[in-house]
C-alpha cells in the first residue's frame, strides 16, 4: 500500500503522484479508472481489486498554465531530467543562463538550463557556441509532468509512456 501511483488527467497527462490507498479510494468511488497495474491484488471478503500503478481521472482537472508557473532551481532541474544539458553529467548540478545575464540574458524558461559546475565554469560569460559547447535539447517551459517528476528520482517503467522525455 506504500507504492506510488501515477494519476493522469482525463486527457492522459500526468497530474500527480498519490499513494496506493488514495488511488484505490478514487477507483472505488468511481472518480478514476484503472490504466495499469503492478500485478498484485487487494482482496476483501466480497471483492478483489488489482493494485494500481497508473490511474486516470474520469473528469478533467484544470491545471495552471506552465508559462505562469514560478521558475525555480528545482523546477529547472526536474524539467531537464536532473542532467547537465551540455555533457549529460548528473553530478554537481547548477542552473546556467544560456545568454549570460552580463550580456542582457533574462531569467526565463527559454534561457536557463541545468548545467554541471564544470560546464558552467567552462562556459563562463560566453554563449554556448563561443565556448564550443552544444545543448542536448532546447529549453522550454515545463510541462505538468515535469512537476510530477520533481518528487521522483526513479520512474517506474509503467509510467514512462506518459511523460514527454525519454530517460536513459
Amino acid at each position: 500500500m506504500r507504492r506510488p501511483v501515477l494519476v493522469l488527467n482525463s486527457t492522459y497527462e500526468p497530474v500527480n503522484i498519490c499513494s496506493t490507498r488514495r488511488a484505490v479510494v478514487l477507483l472505488l468511488k468511481g472518480r478514476a479508472e484503472l490504466v495499469d497495474t503492478n500485478g498484485g491484488l487487494l482482496r476483501s471478503e466480497r471483492t478483489s481489486i488489482p493494485v494500481p500503478s497508473v490511474v486516470r481521472l474520469n473528469s478533467y482537472v484544470r491545471l495552471p498554465r506552465a508559462e505562469s508557473r514560478r521558475l525555480s532551481r528545482r523546477a529547472v532541474l526536474a524539467r531537464d531530467g536532473y542532467r547537465c544539458q551540455y555533457c549529460g553529467s548528473t553530478q554537481h548540478l547548477t542552473v546556467d543562463h544560456i545568454v549570460p545575464r552580463s550580456r542582457g540574458g533574462t531569467t526565463c524558461w527559454e534561457n536557463v538550463v541545468t548545467s554541471c559546475a564544470l560546464c558552467n565554469v567552462r562556459k563562463g560569460a560566453c554563449l554556448p557556441a563561443e565556448a564550443g559547447m552544444s545543448m542536448s535539447r532546447r529549453p522550454r517551459p515545463p510541462s505538468p509532468g515535469d512537476y510530477v517528476l520533481a518528487s521522483q528520482r526513479v520512474v517506474p517503467d509503467a509510467w514512462r509512456p506518459y511523460f514527454e522525455f525519454v530517460t536513459a
